[in-house]
């Protein structure tokens, strides 16, 4: 903790580490500090005890100690804060943050505190005002408005009017003569209106003071301890023992995009009708009316750039491409550019941002597949040879997660002599597109490169560009995903695809939502990928899919399909229910879809994004809450707005093939609604309405009917 005292309602700086040679203490109030709680040490020699016969004589002498002051109030377990406050906790423009901290002195002095914020580009610290709630716990909150980062802290100091006139109350009901203290309270008053510096204020002050002098015993009592003259000092209080908590935590504050959004990925190159060639950008634009129309906000496009040839594969990730065979697009790189460049199968630059114009015109934002590999053709090979693995003969090695092989990539030394350069190549390419208007990026793969690159490189685009989002593809060990996102990243890949039981959904889920991960990682549910065709999809046929598009839908406030999910495609490429590619996988080759498919689930996905763009409480992402059922096929579920006036509860059938049916359980008593008293939900799904009564009721869900109800609480019924 720092003792910093401040004569204003703000704080000009950064706290300051202080200096621990004790001939140079800091002067005022700034005191030493050491240990993990920020106590201060003091330094005290303790000599032998002397013999009888020369005890009048002490042979030594405890030295003073060295600091110039010493923290005044103890100010523990501040939250929300992520590892000792090492990494930002993450929030989107409008949160309103709430902070709570152990607050406490020696005495029975009563005490002040405050939450204190600033952006990192402001001078000025703003404040909020702190509640005690139980055993010196405090509370307060502030609001964040700019989409930049941020830092908080806690401050507190002795509440010395308060304290004198808790006091003077006491010896007041007790009978006590309060002379001598009525004049201690003039003086807290004549002082409080020499730190005013409002005028108003000011003038009220020095009003009450003339009152003060002016009046009787009796009614300087009643003055000292009006309400109304407690409330003016409070505004201009004594801070002479203000102490700051040690750490200015951090805070990155998103877009709401980062939170709230429904993506949907595609192939732009298999955006057409020619299943002999890549859809162009222009092509490709045809369909930016059907996506815009399922709902979708958020348009994620695999890699644009070219494809080199050395190596290339084929179909279904044969060994030999043909002639004709496009190749993988994380395969970049070839003789005509690289990361910078975009495909001239797709079109040219201009056409990438006529494309992006057009999106952006049907309400949807792009987002780069940004994918840290190259091929053998990619033009570094040559110019930075440095920046790669080599065998002891000289060559480039290719990438490898034994026993997979892919020989059409190779992967980047991020050790190498040279890393420096390398990733300030890497944070160029960003910033190149991100000037081209993409602000929103998944990165491929980030487990594979150093969390210190990912931290430095997400730093440097958003000082540039705070509005930029990056999503972690990163299916790996739980603690490296969770440091992907502490380091930065906006939002995270999960194990959603495979979670399926009631035990499994409920306990990874409130792990993500109501753990401390909430305060730093958002998770982006994907119900399918290119690489992922999990054996739920592939077993479970259409009502598995209408299922996993309301889990991912609802239990998240951000999630998203690969195109082919709404035409429930679940043919894989190998044994049925191990996952794998989709079998003829785009990865590999053109491909035409079949848009209006029969037994497609477009209008389910228009719906669900409908239903979650119109209710509030679908757009926040830690308010998830689950409840009870007598069947554990039925998973049920509630979110609130932050106002109580939207509240949705779902109940999902877990299980594809069969009906099934139970009493659920509704905490309706958790908004507000008397138990005995009947009530309305619309199930949004079918917009059937329902009247319930009380904490449990009884549903009944066919999966190849309906698999889910997404019901909204109306009102209160008589």
């Amino acid at each position: 903790m720092d003792s910093t005292p401040s004569n204003g309602s703000s704080f000009r700086g950064r706290t300051r580490k202080a200096n621990t040679s004790p001939t140079q203490a800091p002067n005022g109030a700034n005191g030493q500090r050491t240990g993990k709680a920020g106590a201060t040490a003091l330094r005290v020699t303790t000599a032998r005890r002397p013999s009888r016969a020369t005890q009048a004589m002490p042979t030594t002498r405890s030295a003073l100690p060295s600091l110039e002051t010493y923290p005044a109030i103890a100010i523990e377990d501040v939250q929300p804060e992520i590892d000792g406050g090492h990494w930002p906790i993450k929030r989107v423009v409008g949160d309103e943050i709430q902070v709570s901290a152990d607050i406490f002195k020696e005495g029975h002095d009563l005490l002040q505190a405050r939450v204190v914020f600033r952006a990192l580009d402001e001078p000025d610290w703003r404040e909020e005002p702190m509640q005690p709630t139980d055993n010196d716990r405090w509370v307060g909150a502030f609001r964040v408005d700019r989409n930049t980062r941020h830092v908080y802290s806690v401050l507190a100091f002795t509440d010395v009017y308060g304290s004198w006139r808790a006091d003077l109350q006491k010896r007041l009901a007790a009978a006590q003569d309060v002379t001598s203290e009525l004049l201690e309270g003039l003086r807290l008053l004549d002082q409080a209106a020499s730190r005013c510096t409002d005028p108003d204020d000011r003038g009220r002050l020095e009003a009450y003071a003339r009152r003060w002098r002016a009046s009787t015993y009796r009614d300087q009592a009643e003055l000292a301890i009006s309400q109304e003259l407690g409330a003016i000092v409070d505004r201009w209080p004594d801070r002479g023992d203000a102490t700051r908590y040690r750490h200015e935590l951090q805070l990155i504050v998103d877009r709401p995009a980062a939170r709230f959004a429904a993506w949907y990925e595609i192939f732009p190159r298999s955006q057409g009708t020619d299943p002999n060639r890549s859809a162009t950008f222009r092509e490709a634009e045809a369909r930016l009316p059907a996506i815009a129309a399922m709902g979708f906000d958020t348009l994620y496009m695999t890699p644009i750039h070219p494809i080199g040839t050395t190596n290339r594969k084929g179909p279904n990730n044969t060994l030999v491409a043909g002639p004709h065979d496009p190749g993988s697009p994380y395969a970049t790189g070839s003789a005509v550019g690289g990361h910078e460049a975009v495909a001239p199968e797709l079109g040219t630059l201009e056409d990438f941002l006529h494309f992006q114009q057009t999106a952006k015109e049907h309400g949807l934002e792009l987002v780069l597949d940004f994918a840290i590999q190259v091929s053998p053709d990619h033009p570094w090979v040559k110019e930075h040879p440095q920046w790669f693995y080599h065998r002891p003969d000289g060559s480039i090695k290719f990438a490898e997660n034994p026993p997979k092989k892919y020989e059409d990539i190779y992967p980047l030394n991020f050790r190498s002599p040279d890393w420096k350069n390398l990733w300030a190549a890497w944070r160029d390419i960003i910033l190149l597109w991100a000037e081209r208007g993409v602000r929103v990026f998944r990165v491929d793969n980030p487990h594979t490169k150093p969390l210190a690159f990912w931290e430095w490189m997400i730093r440097e685009v958003q000082d540039a560009y705070p509005d930029v989002i990056f999503l972690a593809e990163a299916f790996t060990r739980p603690k490296m995903m969770r440091a992907l996102a502490k380091v930065g990243f906006s939002q995270s890949y999960t194990y959603f695809t495979w979670r399926n039981t009631r035990s499994e959904l409920q306990d990874y889920l409130i792990e993500l939502t109501q753990g401390p991960m909430k305060e730093y990682y958002r998770g982006n549910f994907f119900a399918n990928t290119p690489d992922i065709l999990p054996p739920i999809l592939q077993l479970g046929g259409r009502p598995a899919f209408r299922m996993r598009l309301v889990l991912a839908a609802t239990l998240s406030s951000v999630y998203g399909i690969y195109n082919g999910f709404e035409l429930c495609e679940n043919t894989p490429r190998g044994v049925p229910g191990v996952q794998e590619y989709y079998q003829d996988s785009e990865m590999y080759q053109h491909k035409v879809w079949d848009w209006d498919r029969p037994g497609n689930i477009v209008e389910d996905v228009a719906r669900i994004n409908r239903i979650r763009r119109d209710n509030p409480a679908l757009h926040l992402y830690d308010n998830l809450r689950f409840s009870a059922s007598d069947n554990d096929q039925l998973l049920v579920y509630n979110k609130a707005s932050r106002d109580g006036t939207n509240v949705i509860v779902c109940v999902v059938n877990l299980d594809p093939h069969w009906p099934q049916s139970g009493w659920v359980e509704v905490p309706t008593h958790q908004w507000g609604m008397p138990a005995d008293q009947p009530y309305v939900v619309h199930d949004l799904l079918s917009d059937e309405r329902y009247t319930w009564r009380g904490n449990w009721n009884w549903v009944r869900l066919d999966p190849s009917v309906r698999p889910a109800h997404i019901l909204r609480v109306e009102r209160a019924n008589g």
